[in-house]
């Protein structure tokens, strides 16, 4: 296997992790699709007074999710639905339907994304790239009020 032809890494850093800052935000959806939290999590993280660390989101819901995904065109969040849609489909005979049609779909579109997320804290910023974003993906038809649990491990200031 050819290695590649040009590898760069920073010098290392240690942290002490001696710190750790938890919050609860909660999130009133309008229905299915994507809420950007990058601003409110990147509001936690200089609230926490964080350096340098790992800042974790947990979604407490069986029938939402989280993802990192394209900020810039707005068709891509379309298109990742219109996915999850064709992957786990309203009334395709599902037996669990205690809550609607949507109910069993929005298990499935929960177990194929992500229930919580770790984004690097470096120099007091989230490292997400430059065309990244963070979300709630809501799941179900009609509104919900969703809680993600925040919580930075690592060194403040």
């Amino acid at each position: 296997m050819p290695s590649p032809k040009s590898l760069s890494r920073t010098t290392l850093s240690t942290v002490s992790a001696d710190t750790i800052v938890s919050s609860l935000l909660t999130v009133q959806t309008s229905g299915p699709g994507f809420v950007d939290l990058t601003a409110e999590v990147a509001k936690f993280v200089r609230e926490a007074g964080a350096k340098e660390g790992t800042v974790t989101l947990f979604v407490r819901h069986t029938s939402a999710s989280l993802s990192i995904q394209e900020n810039a065109d707005p068709s891509v969040l379309n298109d990742l639905m219109t996915a999850l849609d064709r992957l786990a489909p309203e009334n395709a005979g599902w037996s669990h339907d205690t809550e609607g049609p949507d109910d069993m779909p929005a298990h499935i579109k929960t177990m194929l994304t992500a229930t919580s997320l770790q984004i690097p804290v470096l120099k007091r910023e989230l490292a997400l790239g430059t065309w990244q974003a963070v979300y709630l993906i809501e799941h179900r038809a009609r509104p919900h009020r969703r809680e993600i649990v925040l919580q930075f491990t690592g060194e403040t200031s």
